[in-house]
């Protein structure tokens, strides 16, 4: 991979495997928006940036940031270490994940913040995506810091220390319903260490899962996404209405328990789990599986 600064940004060659509406559109993320153009300007890490792609070209180009923030964060949240193209190439043994990972080749993970994942996860339960981004927005945009770029004002994420002081009354107001109490309560048992997200990291995952359990709001989907999308524990497989599907459709029959639909992924894909869990998530979602 080569880079190169260029203006208000730089330029990524030589970058396989990766495609931004791939990444950004496959739910792991909440906070992007595409762009007229195509590309797309999120919030991640307390600034806000715009990425487009080319994955024919392998190019990727990066604005709003420079050379020492993309070694410092974006090297990393880009999992751009990652050999993908070996991950696939061993999923694609599987005929369907071949299938699967056609339509979303472009697909990497990104490496998130744990405590962004905790309230934004804690918000997708029964929910939708426009209905979790807006929740999200308005708690950025009530208790986050303001950023500016090409005109707009964008929030970064609240820190802990600045959501901490808010009360059940002030967190309602980003309109989560329900999830509001569960937001209010975790935040409190995060700011005081009794859930210590920095030690759960380093956790096995079935620990970890456990750990993550703790908090109001969280059940084994919800803390798998969690442990997914910022802890790196790749054998996770979040099941969610649209992997119940897929797997069911594909792979174990109609109406299987959630523990075997588990079972069956650490069996069937190990410590990839989570990966064919993303690309297979994308395909049901773009193709509509019941």
């Amino acid at each position: 991979m080569h880079i190169k600064e260029i203006q208000n940004g730089i330029l990524l060659e030589g970058v396989k495997d990766f495609d931004a509406v791939h990444i950004f559109e496959c739910g792991q993320s909440f906070r992007w928006n595409k762009e007229n153009d195509g590309s797309y300007t999120g919030v991640a890490y307390g600034r806000v940036i715009n990425v487009s792609s080319n994955y024919e070209n392998e190019a990727v180009t990066i604005n709003n940031t420079n050379l020492e923030d993309f070694q410092n964060i974006w090297h990393d949240y880009f999992d751009l270490g990652r050999n993908y193209g070996e991950i696939k190439k061993i999923l694609s043994e599987d005929s369907v994940m071949e299938m699967a990972i056609q339509h979303g080749r472009g697909i990497r993970i990104l490496q998130q913040e744990p405590w962004e994942m905790v309230i934004s996860y804690i918000i997708s339960a029964n929910n939708n995506i426009p209905s979790i981004a807006k929740s999200l927005n308005l708690l950025s945009e009530f208790y986050g810091k303001p950023l500016q770029y090409s005109g707009k004002t964008y929030y970064a994420f609240p820190t802990i220390e600045e959501l901490e002081s808010a009360e059940l009354q002030d967190i309602n107001r980003c309109k989560a319903g329900f999830r509001c109490k569960y937001i209010y309560n975790s935040v409190k048992l995060i700011h005081s260490k009794e859930v210590d997200l920095d030690s759960i990291k380093q956790m096995d995952t079935e620990t970890a899962r456990k750990h993550l359990m703790r908090l109001p709001g969280v059940g084994p989907k919800v803390s798998d996404c969690i442990m997914l999308f910022s802890m790196q524990k790749y054998d996770t497989y979040p099941i969610d209405v649209w992997i119940k599907r897929i797997t069911e459709h594909f792979f174990v029959g109609r109406d299987v328990k959630m523990k075997d639909i588990q079972s069956f992924a650490k069996d069937k894909f190990g410590d990839l789990a989570g990966f064919a869990q993303e690309y297979l998530f994308y395909f049901s979602r773009i193709n509509k599986i019941m």
